[in-house]
């Protein structure tokens, strides 16, 4: 790099290495180590001489030289005589050899590599120079970031001396170059997200260095903030004019015309640059094509066709592929195989996901996104909340990629369309049960049965030719029972396959008593039930009931627990049946422990159960074990979270139990990992027998409606809950579904529907006695008022629901009302009470060891300290907070830190490190939904308002302010005063 400054390295040819070698470090304090063991390198001046020397790379300084260097133009009498005995004291604490005397002057030599902080800073910093113009960006960005790490502070901190300022002003800005070089790379490769919140405090630090406005503009033009980044050119041009009197360069005014004209070349790097072979992800998660694939040879001609168009040099922007056709008829391994074939065509990697068109609930397009973006390489924190952004980072990261995407089982053209890559050199390959003729561009294969010279070549390949050349004839009556149908086939040669001792004529035998049944394939979709009921014949008695009861459990797959339950045998053997009907295909096998049905299997199985289970109450009984299982296991996952909590004891019996765990860790794990199948078990359990139990599970599991990742499946989960314990006219129940509710949408900041949820609740919970909801309906409906502004009222109820609580002696839930009573007495500025409460209730958390909510306390702490202006307590109890929101996994409480902590640097007049906050609020998400975003971006305005960046502070109000006055909340009018021009009346 032009300018980089230069240290050669220093040693003395052919010494031997020491065992504890001499380091310096000049990045930050001047010091010294052997070893591990700091070296006392003196006074100041001391320590000045020492700097001068290690910076002359290993020269000779004279004597009038280095007085010139620690005084300048007015040293003192005796300099040369303390010059001569700073030497002296450094030669006695050095290695001998190290600080020579040469030619009236001195000199430090003989050093190991790497012994000079600022010499492997720059071995860093050329290597890193290498490795970009070689392309590879990913090696470049992880040396350039050791060298940084280098800086521990100041360079040369509190070393006197024109030299050493001289010298510290040039390293300074050597480190800048290497700072915008690195973040110039994070921009290339697509991490402008992350970017945003690093750039606004470098901004606020250095507010006239124009590349860093510039890196900052072109982070939020890609992150989708267009406005502000017109804001920082705006605050920018002001500030030269202002300070210096002069316009911004060139690149800059280009810049913001670029932006203006939404110029498509920004949306990517200016020159992006090949990574180098191992550096991309390229995700490979083809499921494996089976070995025995066979015939379809005018399809896969035809498919093969499309895909070269993409892989070619002349390719089409995209190739689409859907393949349609009933259940069983082969769709998805005709798709595999032929994703296979066409590997070496797409070598950026191939992509798959099973959409679950046909289940009750499809996979969401935007949860496929974020898992697509992972393997691609994204970050979670760069990946946005939105389907629309996802979809377009989706197409941008694949940009300039030969990526095929197999997109399974999906349930219609809407729930594709966001997932197609739309990129040159890309390609899809679509399997559903429906024709898509309403996608755009697609090539649409209808998919029929097979020949019957493919079918018995399939069979015999399963089979062996051995056992099936003697028996042509029965292997022909065979395939044909099956309707050619491949799954059908497969099944039924799998089956023989698996038993010597039948012959074909015997499976033939068997088939033909289905001949109804199998005379249905041609009606719809009860083809695929007939095709099914072929397998299903012929399991062993266990298997056939394993296979109809664990069909009955809704949810994305099982886990060989819960199947446990499910079935009422111990794990041992549920593992053997359920791997002996993973041999039949009627069960997946989605990870180790883990199992999943088709989702058409999973129709056919719960009609067997309707059709074959006796006595009929078991189907009953097998979906109440599982209910018990997940509802006793949340509930001790509950336990450990919240020790002394008496949540645990009104929840309604288990007679089935669950998973037991050693520590909280192992626990979260469980909750987070069962997110989805617990909340269907919950919703599937909202009928007559089950319906208590069904809404404890949801109140057990609470931790889901915070995480963020469960947050809307919960919500939806708590919606059912309401609706069906209503029409069961069942109050207790029903009071605590909408409590429940109360919260998630309060969370959320739905406040107005939330404030109605739960005065019902407090109604129902008064009405039936209920110590859970009397609790927690005044809790929640203390803290929507109170985000009202609504104080009195608020007091009311967290008064209310203390008495609820100590009654109840549920010492946690008194512990959160008092905290959320300090917030109201410090709005309304009674901060000394408010701090006394919050006070009492971590006392209370700290002696019931509840880690988890005493975060929660720390935070209100810190609000509340925060409002008496002890901003450096505030800080630690929000930063201490933060910490175990983090570990905990409640990246929306995350989200809520950072932005109080914000709050508290803006009031210390520390606007840099606030706005570094807010962004960091921003990318996080917070409790409080869109409300709390609004709240964000107000702090964030401020805070560059107070950096001199007016512009882009009020294109954060015009954000905010369309949030609040969506919602039609009070914080408006504060809003419209902030954008009110200068001087208007």
């Amino acid at each position: 790099m032009d300018g980089v400054p230069r240290v050669p390295e220093q040693r003395r040819p052919g010494s031997p290495a020491e065992p504890a070698a001499l380091r310096f470090g000049v990045l930050g304090p001047v010091r010294a180590w052997r070893g591990d063991e700091a070296v006392n390198t003196g006074s100041p001046q001391q320590r000045a001489l020492l700097t001068a020397l290690l910076l002359r790379e290993g020269r000779t300084a004279t004597a009038a030289e280095l007085i010139d260097a620690l005084w300048g133009e007015e040293p003192p009498q005796q300099a040369l005589a303390a010059v001569r005995t700073y030497a002296s004291r450094l030669r006695k604490v050095l290695d001998p050899g190290v600080l020579v005397s040469e030619s009236g002057g001195y000199a430090v030599r003989g050093l190991g590599e790497g012994a000079l902080d600022l010499a492997v800073a720059q071995e860093r910093a050329a290597e890193a120079e290498k490795a970009r113009n070689t392309g590879d960006l990913c090696h470049a960005r992880e040396v350039l970031d050791r060298a940084l790490s280098l800086w521990d502070g100041e360079t040369l901190a509190g070393v006197p001396g024109p030299y050493a300022e001289a010298q510290r002003v040039r390293l300074e800005e050597w480190r800048l170059q290497l700072l915008e070089s690195r973040l110039d790379m994070d921009l290339e490769q697509g991490c402008h997200a992350e970017a945003v919140s690093e750039l606004t405090a470098l901004t606020a630090a250095h507010p006239l260095r124009e590349r860093l406005r510039e890196l900052l503009m072109l982070a939020l033009y890609r992150s989708g903030r267009q406005a502000e980044a017109l804001a920082v050119y705006a605050d920018t041009r002001r500030l030269l004019a202002d300070e210096l009197g002069v316009d911004p360069r060139p690149d800059l005014q280009e810049l913001q015309q670029r932006i203006l004209r939404a110029d498509p070349g920004l949306a990517e790097p200016s020159a992006p640059v090949a990574e180098p072979a191992a550096a991309p992800v390229r995700p490979a998660q083809l499921p494996a094509t089976v070995p025995d694939f066979t015939g379809r040879a005018s399809f896969v001609r035809e498919l093969g066709e499309v895909l070269a168009s993409a892989s070619g040099s002349e390719g089409r922007v995209m190739a689409v592929s859907a393949l349609a056709g009933i259940g069983g008829v082969g769709k998805t391994t005709l798709a595999v195989h032929m994703a296979h074939e066409a590997r070496s065509a797409f070598p950026d990697g191939q992509l798959y996901v099973d959409l679950q068109g046909t289940g009750p609930r499809a996979a969401e397009p935007e949860t496929v996104l974020g898992s697509f973006l992972r393997a691609l390489g994204t970050a979670d924190s760069a990946i946005p909340d939105s389907l629309e952004e996802r979809a377009a980072l989706y197409r941008s990261v694949l940009d300039g990629r030969r990526v095929l995407v197999l997109l399974d089982n999906a349930r219609d053209a809407a729930q594709v369309r966001p997932l197609l890559p739309g990129t040159a050199g890309c390609a899809a390959l679509v399997t559903s049960r429906t024709r898509m003729v309403d996608l755009a561009g697609a090539h649409l294969v209808d998919l029929d049965v097979m020949a019957p010279d493919e079918a018995l070549t399939l069979f015999t390949r399963i089979v062996g030719e051995e056992r099936v050349a003697s028996e042509r004839k029965a292997a022909l009556d065979v395939v044909a029972a099956c309707g050619f149908l491949p799954l059908a086939i497969r099944i039924a040669a799998s089956r023989l396959a698996a038993r010597r001792t039948w012959t074909v004529s015997v499976l033939a035998a068997k088939l033909a008593d289905e001949r109804r049944r199998l005379d249905e394939l041609q009606a719809g979709d009860l083809a695929v039930k007939a095709t099914f009921e072929l397998g299903y014949g012929q399991l062993e008695p266990a298997q056939a009931r394993a296979f109809r009861l664990l069909g009955l459990a809704d949810g994305p797959d099982i886990s060989l627990a819960a199947a446990a339950a499910v079935l009422d045998l111990p794990p041992e053997d549920t593992e053997d049946l359920l791997e002996s009907l993973v041999d039949t295909s009627l069960l997946e096998s989605a990870a180790p422990g883990r199992y999943r049905f088709h989702d058409l299997v999973r129709l056919y199985a719960r009609a067997c159960a309707e059709r074959d289970e006796h006595p009929p109450g078991e189907r009953e009984a097998a979906l109440s074990r599982l209910l018990d299982f997940y509802l006793a296991t949340a509930a001790g996952v509950y336990a450990i979270e919240r020790p002394g909590d008496r949540t645990v004891d009104h929840l309604e019996p288990t007679e089935f139990p669950g998973m037991e765990f050693s520590d909280d860790v192992n626990a979260l794990d469980w909750l987070h990992s069962e997110s989805a199948c617990i909340l269907a078990c919950a919703r599937q359990s909202l009928r007559p027998g089950t319906l208590r139990r069904g809404v404890d599970l949801l109140l057990a599991s609470k931790d889901l409606a915070e995480s963020g990742a469960s947050s809307l499946s919960y919500e939806a989960a708590a919606f059912a809950a309401r609706d069906a314990t209503a029409a069961a006219g069942d109050a207790r129940a029903e009071a605590r579904a909408r409590t429940t509710l109360a919260q998630v949408l309060s969370r959320a900041g739905r406040f107005d529907e939330a404030g109605a949820e739960a005065e019902i609740a407090i109604e129902l919970g008064n009405r039936t006695g209920d110590p859970w909801t009397r609790g927690n309906a005044h809790n929640e409906q203390g803290i929507i008022a109170n985000c009202k502004n609504q104080r009195a009222v608020s007091e009311a109820h967290l008064l209310e629901a203390i008495r609820a609580f100590r009654s109840d002696g549920n010492r946690p839930g008194e512990a959160s009302a008092l905290c959320n009573l300090s917030r109201v007495l410090v709005s309304v500025g009674r901060t000394t009470s408010g701090i006394d409460l919050v006070r009492q209730g971590i006392t209370i958390y700290d002696e019931l060891g509840l880690t988890f909510r005493l975060a929660n306390a720390r935070y209100a702490l810190g609000i509340a300290l925060s409002h008496a202006a002890r901003p450096a307590e505030a800080l630690n109890e929000l930063s201490t907070a933060l910490q175990t929101f983090v570990e905990n996994r409640q990246r929306l409480w995350e989200g809520a830190t950072h932005f109080r902590i914000a709050q508290v640097h803006l009031s210390a007049r520390r606007p840099a490190q606030a706005a570094q906050h807010a962004e960091q609020a921003l990318t996080t998400g917070s409790i409080g939904g869109e409300w709390m975003r609004a709240n964000i971006l107000t702090i964030l305005g401020r805070s560059l308002s107070a950096l001199g960046q007016t512009d882009r502070a009020r294109a954060c109000w015009r954000d905010a302010l369309t949030i609040y006055e969506q919602s039609k909340a009070p914080e408006a009018a504060e809003l419209r005063t902030l954008l009110r021009p200068v001087g208007a009346a």
